[in-house]
């Protein structure tokens, strides 16, 4: 097993930590975006399923079933599907929007772009939404809680450092399935204490798996309750990539 592979199933191990710690996407996004069938993929609990319930007819496809149970009961209003996309059978009828948020990595790179081509109809449109942690917030603790990552983690680089949003590359697949793709950036803040702090840390797979995990966690609480009177603010870009799919006839 690939370590993608791997680490794309970590998530459903808390999902209800999952649920209540990961944030949220900017309502700003959801209006560059319509129906009225749409799919998405890896919706993990429901963020971005909720407000794409008001747009169309949604079908989710999710790994996991934990996460699933939870974005079912979150966006009642979706078809959830428990599925590996990457072989999931395609519905006979196409989609005018596919839509991925924070999700899209997780899929095999090579056969995911025309995968999602084969599941638009004509002139349908692929949205890949990221998730960017960028240079801001409390930023004396984000330069303070390397020394924490470098303790416990051999694979940090010593002395990194967050990126602005503007040195984040656009990144999207090239695909001859797809026009030139449309991007839009979001900028924004979210206060954590220490214990959300923590348990947003551990929904991300990298933190999961590491081994010293527990000493990592215990590390950066000490250091936000004693250096940062026990609460942080993290800055977040959230960017939206969205492209047409290239007419069939063509």
């Amino acid at each position: 097993m690939s370590d993608r592979e791997h680490l794309r199933t970590t998530f459903g191990g808390d999902a209800a930590r999952y649920h209540r710690a990961r944030p949220g996407y900017p309502a700003e996004l959801f209006a560059l975006l319509s129906g009225p069938r749409i799919l998405e993929i890896g919706p993990g609990t429901g963020q971005a399923t909720l407000p794409l319930t008001s747009l169309g007819d949604v079908t989710a496809v999710e790994l996991s079933p934990d996460l699933a149970a939870v974005a079912r009961a979150h966006a009642p209003a979706a078809e959830v599907v428990v599925a590996d996309f990457d072989v999931w059978p395609l519905p006979a009828e196409p989609f005018d929007l596919v839509v991925s948020a924070t999700a899209f990595h997780w899929l095999d790179p090579a056969t995911r772009m025309a995968r999602c081509a084969a599941a638009l109809r004509p002139g349908g449109v692929l949205a890949v939404i990221s998730t960017h942690h960028v240079a801001g917030g409390t930023g004396q603790f984000f330069v303070d809680v390397q020394e924490c990552y470098e303790r416990w983690d051999p694979s940090t680089p010593p002395g990194l450092r967050l990126s602005p949003a503007a040195g984040i590359p656009f990144e999207f697949d090239e695909s001859a399935d797809f026009e030139p793709p449309e991007f839009f950036r979001f900028e924004w803040e979210q206060a954590y204490d220490t214990e959300r702090y923590a348990d947003l840390l551990l929904t991300y797979s990298n933190h999961i798996a590491l081994p010293d995990r527990d000493s990592l966690i215990a590390d950066i609480r000490r250091l936000i309750d004693t250096r940062h009177g026990g609460r942080v603010v993290k800055r977040y870009m959230t960017q939206l990539a969205r492209a047409r799919v290239v007419s069939r006839s063509s």
